[in-house]
């Protein structure tokens, strides 16, 4: 299959787990025609995107004992529609940072038809991932000192190689936002995303709007660092607007 065609065939072997609980690598090979080490690569960056999870010689639905308030289809289609979203900001050759997350891994497969993208991330598993991508960005680690909170590097090591680049763009998650003043998070360790955004010309913030109106005193990004929040139309139009007054351009992407 052409590699054009790749975010197609994960969307199906996605939509064939569910109907059949359960695939081999070697079943999805014969199917989509091409070699098991592909399928691998696919079954990494569908697991690392939430969408399933790996077993020997293949993989199985997500079980629904993981799946919180709403359903596995109503999350996985947010966040794929908000990534889809934000994938579309980004230009070929592009340098960009990606940070932790579950949101922010969501655009990873998106990544597949990008050529000449040069990649920066503190997470071991946004790494793992590119790592895995059949058009093989080129991957830079933060490095630094491990924080099992956020499951990412952080610290002044990571500060400092950051430093040392710049990049385009930077794709980053949060706990909340705060309309009158930024996003915020849980987190204690969030010098780093302010580093990040320094060293970025545009800031694309990716939140799902079940996470709005949380009460979260840290403030992890000033509106005035942010260019773009893409959002689903959980995110009222009122709210939109208010954002949108602090210089943010608001993206809400049905789902």
């Amino acid at each position: 299959m052409n590699k054009r065609n790749t975010q197609q065939r994960r969307h199906l072997i996605v939509s064939q787990l569910q109907q059949q609980g359960e695939l081999s690598v070697e079943q999805l090979a014969d199917h989509f025609k091409t070699s098991e080490v592909t399928i691998r690569k696919d079954l990494t960056v569908l697991e690392q995107a939430g969408l399933l999870l790996r077993v020997y010689g293949g993989a199985v639905p997500v079980p629904q004992d993981f799946v919180s308030e709403s359903s596995l289809q109503q999350v996985s289609t947010r966040k794929i529609a908000i990534a889809k979203a934000a994938a579309g900001l980004i230009k070929d050759h592009y340098r960009i940072i990606i940070d932790s997350g579950r949101t922010t891994a969501a655009l990873l497969p998106e990544l597949s038809i990008k050529r000449g993208l040069v990649v920066m991330t503190n997470s071991l598993a946004v790494a793992n991932a590119l790592r895995e991508l059949e058009n093989e960005p080129t991957l830079l680690m933060t490095g630094g000192t491990w924080d099992p909170q956020s499951e990412a590097f952080q610290g002044q090591l990571a500060e400092q190689v950051l430093r040392a680049y710049d990049f385009d763009q930077l794709f980053i998650g949060a706990d909340s936002i705060d309309l009158d003043r930024g996003t915020t998070t849980y987190n204690e360790l969030y010098s780093l995303s302010r580093v990040m955004a320094d060293v970025a010309r545009e800031v694309i913030v990716m939140l799902e709007s079940d996470k709005l109106g949380r009460k979260i005193h840290n403030l992890e990004l000033p509106w005035s660092k942010v260019k773009v929040l893409v959002t689903d139309q959980g995110l009222s139009v009122a709210d939109a607007k208010k954002i949108e007054q602090q210089g943010v351009t608001v993206i809400r992407v049905a789902a």
